[in-house]
């Protein structure tokens, strides 16, 4: 029988508020269920709803608690007979309702992870979960095809540089807004059209570069005021797909363009309980895993992170003030 340690080293949130920190603690190593793997953990990806669960919390959390929600791991303790198991490389988008991922040891059910091709970077891996499945499933809903056109907001994150590459493969013209500074990668990995987000003129080049026509889809990242702008910019019946929820919309808007609102929530999987959903962010970690490793999609730049609270208490101020040109990646094994 694999002997394992009693506790671990685990970063903690003592109280969620806008100037969170983080403390390291040593707490006991779970306990492996029916259904589950032991997982020790490698690497863990920070993204932005981190920094915004550790500002505002969760209704189900109990503190102190674990943050991070995507991990790249080897299973060291499994059920008889499952699939993946001891030994394997696996990565996992985690239940946002549980304790999370920054500690050395933790338990997942054995259907929502995805066993890693054996070739692929683990550091590499923990950047594709949140971001990559994100992407997918607004494309999906989006039911992006050959000859669309898709604006993609904030075309420099994360989110948007997979959008981009999988919305190409789909047969999109692909138009985005970024940083001036970042123009040039984004049209490398695919988009046809690249716009300053800060240009006062932004409306009026959409116009030209769409000939007076309108956006057959939008994926919209940053919410507000902005998603009502971008309904505007949408055909009538155009598609809209939503990862900040949605503000009130005016009526006389809703009317003119009838649009079809879609909201992209991957915690959705998990608070549900379905499992339909889990097992399909599964087979999305695969999709993302196997076309990073063969090329077809290139995983935004690394930005390695410490094992240590601080410096992950740093990272995720960071990444709320916004401007991070990658993912940061936290090695937890040593």
């Amino acid at each position: 029988m694999t002997q394992f340690p009693s506790t671990m080293k685990a970063i903690m949130l003592e109280k969620a508020e806008d100037n969170f920190t983080f403390k390291m603690h040593e707490i006991a190593v779970p306990e492996r269920k029916e259904c589950q793997l032991l997982i020790r953990v490698e690497y863990v990806g920070l993204n932005p709803v981190d920094g915004k669960l550790a500002k505002k919390g969760f209704p189900e959390w109990q503190y102190p608690h674990v943050p991070g929600l995507d991990a790249v791991g080897t299973v060291v303790d499994a059920p008889v007979g499952v699939s993946p198991n001891i030994g394997d490389r696996v990565m996992w988008h985690a239940d946002l309702s549980q304790q999370g991922m920054l500690s050395e040891y933790v338990a997942v059910p054995n259907f929502a992870v995805s066993k890693m091709p054996q070739d692929l970077d683990s550091a590499t891996a923990a950047s594709l979960p949140c971001a990559g499945m994100t992407a997918l499933f607004a494309l999906d809903k989006l039911q992006i095809k050959e000859g669309d056109m898709l604006l993609i907001e904030a075309g420099a994150g994360a989110v948007g540089q997979f959008a981009i590459q999988f919305a190409k493969q789909r047969g999109a013209t692909v138009v985005t807004t970024a940083s001036k500074k970042h123009h040039a990668y984004l049209k490398k990995i695919g988009a046809d059209e690249t716009f300053d987000y800060h240009d006062k003129n932004l409306l009026k080049k959409f116009k030209v570069a769409l000939c007076n026509g309108q956006f057959d889809a939008i994926l919209d990242s940053i919410g507000g005021d902005n998603t009502i702008r971008n309904i505007e910019l949408l055909r009538f019946c155009g598609r809209i797909a939503c990862l900040n929820g949605i503000p009130e919309i005016p009526n006389e808007l809703l009317f003119r363009k009838a649009p079809v609102i879609n909201i992209v929530s991957l915690g959705g999987a998990w608070l549900t309980r379905s499992l339909c959903a889990q097992q399909r962010m599964s087979f999305m970690g695969n999709l993302l895993m196997d076309s990073v490793n063969n090329g077809a999609i290139k995983a935004p730049k690394i930005i390695p992170i410490e094992f240590d609270a601080q410096a992950v208490t740093q990272a995720l101020h960071k990444q709320l003030d916004g401007g991070i040109f990658g993912k940061q990646i936290v090695k937890v094994a040593r």
